[in-house]
């Protein structure tokens, strides 16, 4: 049977007040979050983890990567485990999504004996809402991107990841190899999760890629439409075939993000840029929906007279999570439901290295990313248990 059902009780007073600390930091006036990694709210919010971890005589550290740890022991000793999740927001996402897998990290060490040996850890840019690379934090700490490219990427303003960090970053540590496991819990994507507490078992690949139509700028009242080179209908074929193309693949593709040169009502566009964000149950599937839709641009612009050029951003591949540990971490949760998600995470990164799961918190709507993401406060707790019973029995 899976995990029961909370009704309240002390524990869950307890959430709900460690809970309020952080809810108003970053709210939004139009919904939402806007917790960017290095900005004021999420830094204040670092602020609070060093605050939660002294509260616990607990020892913090940085990488060098702006990753955050809280040490139960000593740091990077042998057979500790890691649990946490990130603090930075999509614009106007939702409140749980990251931040839950903190305070519920928290919570369980307080369930756990004094000698067991876990880390709370709090990842830099998970979202790459800011610089652009998903989990670049955990990328940075196990080598998957290099130092030097990660410290000049640049956010909207021009500033970069060195700049915003205040110091190049360190890249990957060997030590992480100490550690003898990931639990990292999260708040669901989606609706498949029908009792409070669920285990993952794999991330579908997925990616992110920028696609840069060009064209001829021009004036919009003067030129005739015989004569325009406008990138924008080209990008406009190019979001229509992705959703068409994601569709007949069972895959999911998205173009949420687009930049306009020069973004004029009165003006034909010189540059459309937008981003491609595809996921699919394999890598194949991924492969051939990309490929599809990058041949159907490129045709298409050469009939409306435009380019497009294509930069794959950032791309992860098909992660399966230890089986082994996901049908133990089940069996130990009653046998909580084993399911796959859409969504990247760190510990996606981090399971190419350590022995890594996921545990998720039934999320009703099945809505993230968005202000309307929620958790229950009894689904909530739910996990806290959930969480100190793994990381007891994995300790």
């Amino acid at each position: 049977m899976a995990a029961p059902e909370r009704s309240g009780g002390d524990a869950m007073s307890e959430f709900g007040k460690v809970w309020a600390e952080i809810a108003p930091v970053g709210r939004a006036a139009g919904g939402g979050y806007l917790r960017y990694a290095l900005t004021a709210p999420e830094l204040t919010l670092r602020d609070w983890f060093r605050g939660q971890a002294a509260q616990r005589d607990m020892t913090v550290t940085e990488d060098g990567n702006g990753n955050l740890f809280a040490w139960r022991a000593e740091p990077w000793a042998p057979g500790t485990v890691l649990t946490g999740s990130h603090f930075d927001s999509v614009p106007h996402g939702g409140g749980y999504d990251g931040p839950l897998g903190i305070v519920s990290a928290f919570l369980a060490v307080d369930e756990l004996p004094r000698d067991r040996k876990v880390v709370v850890a709090a990842f830099a840019e998970e979202e790459g809402g800011r610089f652009g690379v998903p989990c670049l934090g955990s990328r940075l700490l196990t080598g998957v991107i290099a130092p030097e490219k990660a410290a000049a990427l640049r956010d909207r303003d021009g500033v970069t990841f060195a700049e915003a960090l205040g110091y190049n970053p360190a890249g990957a540590d060997s030590r992480i190899r100490n550690l003898s496991a990931v639990v990292e819990l999260h708040i669901e994507q989606g609706r498949a999760l029908t009792v409070p507490v669920g285990v993952a078992s794999a991330i579908w690949p997925h990616g992110r890629w920028r696609m840069d139509f060009s064209g001829v700028g021009d004036h919009a009242g003067t030129t005739l439409m015989a004569d325009r080179r406008d990138p924008m209908q080209t990008f406009a074929f190019t979001v229509l075939v992705a959703d068409r193309e994601a569709r007949l693949a069972g895959a999911h593709a998205t173009m949420g993000r687009v930049q306009v040169e020069p973004n004029a009502t009165n003006a034909i566009p010189s540059l459309v840029r937008g981003w491609l964000d595809a996921r699919a149950a394999d890598t194949g599937t991924l492969d051939r929906l990309v490929g599809s839709v990058v041949r159907e641009a490129t045709e298409r612009a050469s009939r409306d007279g435009t380019g497009v050029e294509v930069t794959a951003e950032s791309v992860t591949g098909e992660v399966a999570f230890d089986n082994a540990l996901a049908v133990r971490l089940s069996d130990l949760l009653g046998g909580a439901p084993i399911l796959p998600t859409g969504a990247g995470h760190d510990a996606g990164v981090l399971s190419a290295h350590v022995p890594t799961a996921m545990l998720f918190v039934r999320n009703p709507t099945g809505v993230s990313h968005s202000p309307a993401e929620h958790a229950s406060d009894a689904d909530c707790e739910a996990g806290v248990e959930a969480l100190a019973r793994v990381l007891e029995a994995l300790t």
